[in-house]
């Protein structure tokens, strides 16, 4: 948990669930894994939830939910971007959906009194998919940010009494606009497993991490398997020319979310970034400028968040020298000094919020 992070699409992290376990590539060298069982193994919010092994500490399928902190963003007065379960996923199976939907009603109720946005990202994107869409699980979630919000009114606090009149009763038609969803994938097979589910998941924002970048991915295969077609705009902003369901959400219009608009269903943000720390793989680096491509091709928010401990021939550093040694080779180094720059600019595209 911290206010201010090195995360560089973020502003806060909000550690409310600890813990995890390993289901797909990308997982092979989380650092929060590797911290939970090192620096961090005796602290009470990672004690036990990792097991050693002979590559080092892996997760153990054990979550803690940390109720010491729950309060944290209501504490924040000024307005940031959170992530929540940075060390963790909020949609993991061991975390029950009871305590996610009061997280959820944190979440609602933070941005009503504080103007905070939670930038949620998750693995288990078939999970969050029957939550999100439960009624029941709204009815907690909206109960707990009513409480929450009266608890805090006074009567000369015109900022909480603000609050608790634009407090909407959110369902799965009417998701809340402060908490984006994002589903982290890192190659074409979490891609298609886990796309189709984020975008049958009411969110005000969708969004994809994709880090670490393992492998190519193409959107477009992700969402429409061998029907994949060209994703330019028609005009009627976030559909393709055979009348799919939407993948994009177009912003070359310059409009805006709106309060009360309909809720936009596709994708609104991507974020790319290579591994770092011990034993990172390498990104090629023609995918990452082909999902820098699909973006500007959709005309949805790009960002690159870095290289990670591996910079390609031919690209820019850290310190604005372009890397080269004459053989081709990429730059093994930290990410302080490989940089953030992807053919000679840094892109931190972010959706247009009204």
């Amino acid at each position: 948990m911290s206010d201010g992070t090195k995360i560089e699409w973020t502003a806060a992290t909000w550690n409310i669930v600890t813990g995890c376990s390993v289901v797909s590539p990308g997982c092979t060298n989380c650092y929060a894994m590797r911290l939970a069982g090192t620096r961090l193994r005796h602290h009470f919010s990672r004690e036990g939830l990792t097991d050693a092994s002979k590559a080092g500490p892996v997760w153990n399928g054990k979550t803690r939910v940390n109720w010491e902190w729950i309060d944290q963003p209501l504490n924040w007065a000024r307005p940031r971007a959170i992530f929540p379960g940075a060390h963790g996923d909020l949609f993991h199976d061991s975390v029950s959906s009871h305590d996610i939907a009061q997280i959820y009603g944190v979440m609602i109720a933070a941005h009503h009194l504080r103007g905070h946005v939670f930038q949620v990202l998750t693995k288990r994107t078939a999970r969050a998919r029957a939550l999100l869409n439960d009624a029941n699980f709204w009815e907690v979630a909206n109960a707990d940010a009513g409480m929450l919000i009266m608890d805090r009114i006074d009567p000369l606090n015109r900022r909480a009494n603000d609050a608790r009149a634009t407090l909407d009763d959110y369902a799965p038609t009417a998701p809340p606009r402060g908490i984006w969803l994002g589903a982290s994938v890192e190659d074409q097979q979490r891609a298609n497993e886990r796309i189709p589910d984020l975008m049958a998941t009411p969110a005000a924002v969708r969004w994809l991490s994709c880090e670490p970048l393992l492998d190519f991915i193409s959107l477009e295969e992700a969402w429409h398997g061998e029907t994949a077609l060209n994703s330019e705009c028609w005009g009627d902003c976030g559909w393709c020319k055979a009348g799919h369901p939407p993948l994009w959400n177009c912003q070359r219009d310059g409009r805006q979310y709106e309060h009360g608009a309909p809720q936009r269903s596709g994708l609104d943000w991507v974020v790319v970034g290579g591994e770092s720390g011990p034993h990172a793989r390498p990104m090629e680096l023609e995918a990452a400028r082909s999902l820098r491509d699909q973006c500007a091709d959709a005309g949805v928010p790009f960002f690159f968040k870095q290289w990670g401990q591996w910079l390609p021939s031919g690209q820019m550093a850290a310190d604005g020298k372009i890397w080269s040694n004459g053989s081709g080779q990429a730059l093994h180094a930290v990410k302080s000094m490989t940089g953030r720059y992807l053919d000679g600019r840094q892109h931190d595209d972010m959706p247009v919020l009204a």
